[in-house]
């Protein structure tokens, strides 16, 4: 069976981040976060009940907002328009001080509870499956470029292997090329020695001859 989706509520970078997920390991993976947010303080469990309508309608995706603002949660939102400008942030908090404080005209806060208690059976049965379906596509997202990395890498290991394969192959080459000449070249030394040798011994008897003949 299913289990039944929660909306979690977020901020990172210029966004406010939400999703309807099973769970707060869930909507993290979702997120991409590499650190737990919620131990973090950064991220909560919320029981708005527009966040909650809105990210029940689509279990399973990251719907955003810009940062600070109460605008609807939505799949791309733009980029917040008042930034570094310290205006966005304070107003909010204004609104929240004045709607903590009791008055007979407002309704008091909704738990989790209540907002879950809204959407019946059948609802809560689809949005768990439709959450189930976004995390299959997701899945297959990333099996798919880990398969392309893992292609990239293959062919990268083979045109490493055939470059240095060729390097092997033209160093020995190279090594025996230089190996038969040094052998040449001991030979023609070996020559040259026994040449001049040859040629000492030859020149002392004419030198020889030569000293008798002039006597």
């Amino acid at each position: 069976m299913a289990k039944k989706l929660k909306t979690y509520q977020t901020s990172l970078g210029f966004y406010d981040q939400a999703i309807a997920a099973p769970s707060m390991k869930a909507a993290l993976a979702a997120w991409g976060a590499s650190s737990n947010l919620f131990h973090q303080g950064v991220a909560r469990e919320t029981d708005d009940p527009d966040v909650v309508a809105a990210t029940m309608a689509k279990p399973g995706v990251v719907l955003r907002r810009p940062v600070g603002s109460d605008g609807p949660f939505t799949e791309s939102a733009e980029l917040p328009t008042e930034l570094g400008e310290g205006e966005a942030k304070p107003k909010r908090k204004s609104k929240s001080k004045a709607e903590s404080k009791p008055t007979s005209k407002k309704r008091p806060a909704r738990t989790a509870r209540n907002a879950s208690r809204e959407i019946d059976d059948a609802a809560a049965r689809k949005a768990a499956a439709a959450f189930e379906k976004e995390e299959r596509r997701r899945e297959a997202a990333r099996a798919k470029e880990e398969a392309a990395r893992a292609k990239e890498r293959a062919r990268r290991d083979k045109a490493v292997a055939a470059a240095e394969a060729a390097l092997d192959k033209a160093t020995r080459e190279h090594e025996a090329k230089a190996g038969a000449i040094e052998a040449e070249r001991a030979a023609l030394e070996a020559r040259a020695e026994a040449e001049q040798e040859r040629w000492d011994k030859q020149r002392h008897k004419l030198d020889q001859a030569l000293r008798r003949a002039r006597e």
